[in-house]
């Protein structure tokens, strides 16, 4: 089966997503959770996405099973893609009646602050408003304007960068090297209301209508809050050392925050190697994986690790 990737469709029950043609299948990856799989080599191409309205979207597999050429997408699924559209639509782009209705719906703009401290500025549609930080994996996070639809709310982000230097990406090694070692819960959650007061601002005194300021909070989901700090008594956390491009692996889940998971990883007599891991299950996307009972199969100077 192919990944599909980490989905949070609810606080509760994150899901590793897995997809063959005619069937889907979600690995649970609630706190105590094990998931074992065997992956084989290659990356291969998820497909694309049709959007319809504001909750309606058709996901199309690949027709031809090919092999990934840009990130998750071979060339001819990344053209038929409708969301790749949606990011110049507030600079004139045209795009399809489907995915206009669907930004044409209210959005949120927010900031999301990370483990190292790194902060940048997103988007969320109205349906998607917790969703969308839960997925990217935010340790604090701020509403900070609600807008009248996705044009409005592209053009208020893109303010917010060129005036405050906000960026709007944060690559996932980033945010997997930062919870190695993450900084203290007061001081990430100070750094957001920080960065979110200051983009309130100017935003409060633009001559521009169809958005109005905010002041929220998002609510992390509970299951993040072990990997997101460190606790009082030592918590001693490894990069996963092996690369998700074959062979097998297995870990058991003790927090989640977007794709990236805090685990054990349970050895081949039932035992658990000793310390804990940070685990990006997010570059599991694109692999064709055989769900089972696997262990990781650790690299043999794994003593240099610790």
């Amino acid at each position: 089966m192919l990944v599909h990737g980490v989905a949070w469709d609810s606080p509760a029950s994150p899901v590793l997503r897995l997809r063959a043609p005619g069937e889907s299948t979600d690995i649970a990856l609630a706190q105590g959770s094990t998931l074992g799989l065997r992956v084989l080599p290659g990356l291969w191409c998820l497909g694309h996405t049709k959007v319809h309205g504001p909750r309606d979207r058709t996901h199309v597999d690949c027709g031809n099973g090919s092999p990934a050429e840009r990130g998750t997408q071979c060339g001819a699924c990344f053209a038929r893609d409708d969301s790749r559209l949606m990011h110049d639509f507030h600079r004139g782009g045209s795009v399809p009646a489907g995915l206009r209705a669907y930004l044409m719906q209210p959005h949120w703009l927010y900031v999301a602050t990370f483990a190292n401290g790194t902060t940048k500025v997103g988007t969320a549609s109205a349906p998607r408003k917790w969703n969308r930080l839960a997925e990217q994996g935010a340790v604090h996070a701020s509403y900070v304007a609600q807008a009248d639809d996705g044009r409005t709310v592209r053009v208020l982000e893109d303010l917010v960068t060129s005036e405050l230097g906000l960026v709007q990406q944060v690559r996932s090694a980033a945010k997997v090297a930062s919870l190695v070692q993450p900084r203290a819960a007061v001081e990430l959650a100070a750094i957001n209301r920080s960065h979110a007061a200051k983009v309130r601002r100017p935003l409060g005194g633009l001559a521009m209508t169809g958005f109005g300021v905010v002041d929220e909070e998002w609510d992390r989901p509970g299951l993040a809050n072990d990997l997101c700090s460190v606790g009082s008594s030592p918590d001693v956390r490894h990069a996963y050392p092996v690369e998700f491009d074959g062979g097998g692996h297995g870990l058991r889940v003790r927090s989640l925050s977007g794709a990236i998971a805090l685990a054990t990883l349970p050895d081949a007599a039932g035992g658990e190697v000793d310390g804990s891991f940070i685990v990006d299950l997010g570059s599991l996307k694109g692999r064709r994986v055989e769900p089972g009972h696997h262990v990781t199969e650790l690299p043999a100077l794994q003593d240099a690790l610790f």
